[in-house]
């Protein structure tokens, strides 16, 4: 992350994106000063063209500052707003203020159905997908009731709300891939962040007259650890290469696949490392590794961009799944 604008989005959430003030916001507190501050810095208009007053970046530009949202478990969603308003802004709708998000509806009952929106708890609206259509709905005038990951609802809306919806142009599928890539981003943040603090541990943590990083077992662990983040991190940015917006599917299918693995192992060998105590609230590795498992999911787990990695390859009709991979990952 050695670019000035990830930089700048860094040095804010060190100081306001705390542990504590994450604990804060998932147990209720207030989002909209945290959220305020990121805005008003115009971090979360970076896709947005400069002509329509944004920083006019392209998706492999804000690679760092979808990791960022990873790295500080961010309560609040910069990441999916970033993308947003990019799409929005190509689409020729008038950027919204405020935090937008996605999601998938459904009928449920005469009434417009999002099962599942993550982050909607702390979001303004959502750009939902029904069927292949796209349209802006507002989170104030729908129904919200808890659903998965603590930041995470459901929203009803009446049937007219999607007529009354602002429509958006552009294929649901192309904003699943950059769903998954954000996902993937974040997931390479939130791996490393897990690490760290498991390594911190592991150096501080005294068992028999020494911290316990000393023993064969436990380096071997935080060696293999190490592994998945890096991995993941390099198969990320590869889901984000992107001239535009949308990334390849095939970039984005490895990037989910690997990050969505690493986020298993990774998780799993962190809280072995802290003896179970990780999970306890104290701790701040629980609020990276919750945002591990929910994100693990998000826009489709490892088996799901498994299977489009495999469909690509076969249909590609290169012989050897090397050559495949040679190809994706060739610098253009």
């Amino acid at each position: 992350m050695d670019d000035l604008f990830s930089d700048a989005v860094a040095q804010l959430l060190r100081d306001l994106a705390t542990p504590d003030a994450v604990r804060a916001i998932e147990a209720g507190g207030d989002h909209r000063a945290l959220w305020r501050a990121i805005d008003e810095a115009g971090f979360a208009d970076a896709l947005v063209p400069e002509a329509q007053g944004g920083a006019g970046l392209a998706l492999h530009e804000v690679f760092g500052v979808l990791s960022l949202c990873g790295t500080h478990a961010l309560p609040v969603p910069l990441g999916e707003t970033v993308l947003a308003r990019g799409w929005l802004a190509r689409a020729g709708v008038a950027v919204p203020r405020g935090s937008t998000v996605f999601a998938e509806a459904e009928d449920q009952g005469g009434d417009l159905v999002c099962p599942l929106v993550r982050t909607g708890r702390v979001a303004d609206q959502v750009l939902v997908a029904r069927g292949g259509a796209l349209r802006l709905l507002p989170v104030a005038t729908a129904q919200a009731t808890p659903a998965g990951f603590v930041l995470d609802v459901a929203l009803r809306w009446p049937a007219q709300a999607w007529e009354v919806g602002t429509p958006v142009r552009g294929d649901a599928r192309a904003l699943r891939l950059l769903q998954a890539a954000l996902y993937a981003a974040q997931l390479a943040g939130a791996l490393r962040a897990a690490f760290d603090r498991t390594l911190a541990y592991a150096n501080e943590r005294q068992q028999f007259g020494r911290p316990i990083g000393k023993f064969q077992a436990i380096q071997h662990q935080l060696a293999v650890m190490a592994e998945h983040v890096f991995a993941a991190r390099t198969a990320a940015q590869l889901g984000c290469r992107a001239t535009d917006l949308v990334p390849e599917p095939l970039h984005v299918a490895i990037a989910k696949a690997r990050t969505s693995e690493a986020a298993l192992e990774v998780a799993g060998m962190a809280h072995a490392i802290h003896g179970a105590i990780g999970f306890t609230a104290e701790f701040d590795l629980q609020l990276y590794t919750r945002r591990l498992h929910a994100w693990r999911q998000a826009a489709g787990s490892e088996s799901y961009w498994h299977s489009v990695a495999g469909r690509h390859h076969l249909d590609s009709g290169e012989a050897l799944v090397l050559d495949t991979i040679r190809a994706a990952t060739t610098a253009h």
